[in-house]
């Protein structure tokens, strides 16, 4: 054979080196490409890829699910919380692949939950291939860990077991402010109330957890933290939450009734202290009509009418429920025609009993039909007098009395953060006619909720300023910081600073000598008004009877509004001294709650120019004229209630019947201590068919007395004809 030569040879090598050096650069660009796209895939989709390496061995994947965040009231007590729990996740498939760990898992199952043998064998038999099955629900924190220090025992055996963290919404209150706060689905839903306005405040977004199982049987976890949701500080105070629903159900155990709303509000920046209706439910089982039906009822309704009973349990009936204030809206036309110069602070009214507002029409009546006599307008609106309302507001006219409705916010929501408010009902500018126009002066022909009247009191006492009802006081993050706050939000002006001072002078005096004199407190001032609205159909007499109040009744902290549906074991229903009564039971308890005491050295000016103090001894107003006596009484033949026959009393006494002769004018009828006469049900006959509801001819049905009731036991604001 021919051997090659040495330069052949050499040729060989260095094509052989040649091609070695091309093979080595494809390689290493290949590896260099790999490794490029390796970088790329880890860092813009390692997820996936990660899930798919996961997918080829055994792993499991959870949700981390997120804390849905607390609800507080103002002080910080906790009314609404998510409570940690875990789920006992059972992996059949794992457990099977090593048969020597079935029996000390089984037995560990069941020393420390309780679990039998034969149900665990039942899932491993029936679902031999799932990797996900749920064992138990609800577990406590403790006993879960005392199960994981087992687990973490290698000499123990146990697999194919692992936990998922759940959170379970829980109200330690149960039934306090349920109307307020709502409540959530297990998928964290919110209905009613906060948590539903503010639900995705309050929630927050779930994490993830993947795992795999490695070669020593521990799993590897790859975990995606979830975000907790905000909490919200409410700016309700759960002690006087507490203390009014205490009351209504005191109420209803003595008096009873179809209804009652009890609502608190700031003044001074709209914030809700506390509100509650009638029914309550409890929070931690709100599907539940125990309670209010029997058990025999509830299994007679069908679904439909299941749903129907609890909707109007959880419907919010101070936000959602509309009816005819009575003689609490007067203070809203007296000041809107003080504000448009239609009347003055001196102005004089002389109330016969009756009003006739449409020629050849039947009159009106005043809830006493013989007549207040000549009255000033703080008088009309001390005496709840139908015929001044009357007179005043046809001065007024329409276009402005519904410019002054729209103003204070009536026939619209306030736009409070809860669901379900509704605005009320008024009659149309173009529709509302005098008959119409005289009856809205005092609260009737149309509708408002409970809300509405607050607020829009609350600007008559203020100074002016409609502020937006709220319940959100601060919302915050799960590290404590300040995500939003809500300190107040004025609307509109709807007075002046001085016609609301006239107004509060006005409340004052109408608690002090006037037809709300059951709302006193010892030791406080305190302003308000009475309302006693009859309810339609008029003929089935059926009433509504109010008190909305302030306190103090000068630069007041606090308006307090209680309205009673048809109070129930009373001798007349139309008698507003049951709501003024009620309420100051509520206002002894709350006001301290508040940190707001008796304040002494407080002038307030009196109807005949006098001042009373205030003071802590609750003799407000003592002293010479204070309660408007007839021998210093500006007006002859009229007196405001209260009237005092002598020179020299305590305001609000009365001497014998309360018929002051004095300078020659008789006062059939005038107030005694209890002084409910002037409340405010729609008097008198008219022709009115408005559907929202004037008079239809229902006389002398404003809650006092129709005659001259000189007898104080015979006079109680309630004698309806």
């Amino acid at each position: 054979m021919r051997q090659l030569s040495g330069k052949t040879n050499r040729s060989f090598n260095s094509r052989m080196q040649a091609r070695l050096l091309l093979v080595f650069c494809v390689v290493a660009l290949v590896l260099v490409a790999l490794m490029v796209r390796l970088v790329y895939i880890v860092q813009t989709d390692g997820d996936r890829y990660a899930k798919k390496v996961l997918s080829r061995q055994s792993y499991v994947s959870s949700v981390l699910p997120y804390k849905r965040g607390d609800i507080l009231d103002r002080n910080g007590t906790v009314l609404a919380t998510s409570e940690l729990q875990y789920r006992l996740i059972l992996d059949p498939k794992r457990l099977l692949e090593n048969e020597k760990c079935i029996e000390p898992t089984m037995k560990a199952l069941k020393d420390t939950f309780g679990v039998e043998n034969a149900a665990v064998q039942e899932i491993l038999d029936s679902k031999p291939e799932s990797q996900y099955t749920i064992l138990l629900k609800e577990l406590k924190y403790d006993v879960v860990q005392s199960f994981k220090k087992l687990m973490e025992d290698k000499e123990n055996s146990i697999i194919g077991i692992w936990f998922e963290e759940q959170y379970v919404r829980t109200y330690p209150y149960n039934t306090l402010a349920c109307d307020i706060i709502g409540f959530t689905s297990a998928d964290n839903n919110g209905f009613w109330g906060i948590e539903e306005y503010y639900s995705n405040e309050l929630n927050g977004t779930n994490g993830r957890e993947y795992g795999y199982y490695d070669s020593e049987l521990d799993l590897e976890r790859i975990v995606k933290k979830a975000v907790n949701g905000n909490s919200v500080i409410s700016t309700i105070d759960a002690n006087v939450q507490r203390i009014i629903q205490e009351k209504i159900v005191e109420f209803n155990k003595e008096i009873g009734s179809k209804g009652i709303g009890i609502l608190v509000m700031n003044p001074n920046n709209g914030e809700i202290l506390a509100m509650a209706s009638n029914q309550e439910y409890d929070l931690n089982n709100p599907q539940s009509l125990k309670g209010i039906y029997t058990k025999k009822e509830i299994e007679a309704m069908t679904d439909e009418q299941k749903t129907e009973a609890l909707n109007a349990l959880w419907k919010n009936d101070v936000i959602s429920s509309g009816f005819e204030p009575g003689s609490t809206f007067k203070p809203v036309t007296i000041a809107a025609a003080l504000e448009e110069g239609v009347v003055g602070k001196d102005s004089t009214y002389y109330c016969d009993g009756s009003e006739v507002v449409v020629a050849g029409q039947k009159p009106i009546h005043c809830s006493k039909r013989s007549g207040h006599g000549e009255i000033t307008l703080t008088q009309s609106l001390m005496l709840s007098c139908n015929d001044a309302l009357m007179q005043i507001v046809a001065k007024e006219g329409k276009d402005i009395f519904y410019r002054y409705e729209n103003n204070f916010g009536f026939g619209k929501k306030t736009g409070v953060d809860l669901p379900g408010e509704e605005g009320g009902l008024i009659i149309a500018k173009n529709s509302l006619n005098a008959t119409e126009l005289a009856t809205s002066s005092f609260g009737q022909s149309f509708t408002t909720t409970m809300l509405q009247m607050v607020s829009a009191f609350s600007s008559l006492v203020n100074g002016g300023s409609y502020y937006q009802p709220h319940v959100m006081k601060k919302i915050v993050n799960d590290n404590g910081a300040t995500v939003k706050e809500n300190t107040g939000i004025v609307v509109r002006q709807t007075v002046s600073a001085q016609t609301s001072d006239f107004i509060q002078q006005a409340l004052y005096q109408t608690v002090e000598a006037g037809t709300a004199q059951g709302a006193k407190v010892e030791g406080y001032a305190i302003g308000g008004k009475t309302g006693t609205a009859q309810k339609l159909p008029r003929e089935a007499k059926t009433y509504v009877v109010s008190f909305l109040g302030c306190v103090p009744a000068i630069n007041p902290e606090i308006v307090i509004y209680v309205m009673i549906d048809e109070p129930q074991n009373v001798v007349k229903q139309a008698d507003s001294s049951i709501a003024t009564t009620f309420a100051s039971k509520i206002l002894k308890e709350i006001l301290p709650a508040l940190d707001i005491y008796p304040k002494g050295d407080i002038d307030y000016l009196l109807e005949d120019g006098t001042s009373g103090d205030a003071n802590t001894t609750g003799q407000q107003g003592q002293g010479t004229g204070a309660g408007n006596n007839a021998a210093n009484n500006e007006t002859q033949g009229a007196a405001s209630a209260g009237n005092n026959a002598g020179g020299t009393a305590q305001a609000g006494d009365n001497a014998g019947t309360g018929n002051n002769e004095e300078n020659g004018g008789t006062t059939p009828g005038n107030n005694t201590a209890n002084g409910e006469a002037g409340d405010d049900t729609a008097s008198g006959d008219t022709n009115s068919s408005n559907a929202s509801g004037s008079a239809s001819g229902e006389e002398g049905n404003e809650g006092a007395g129709a005659e001259n009731n000189s007898s104080e036991d015979e006079f109680n604001g309630d004698a309806i004809e």
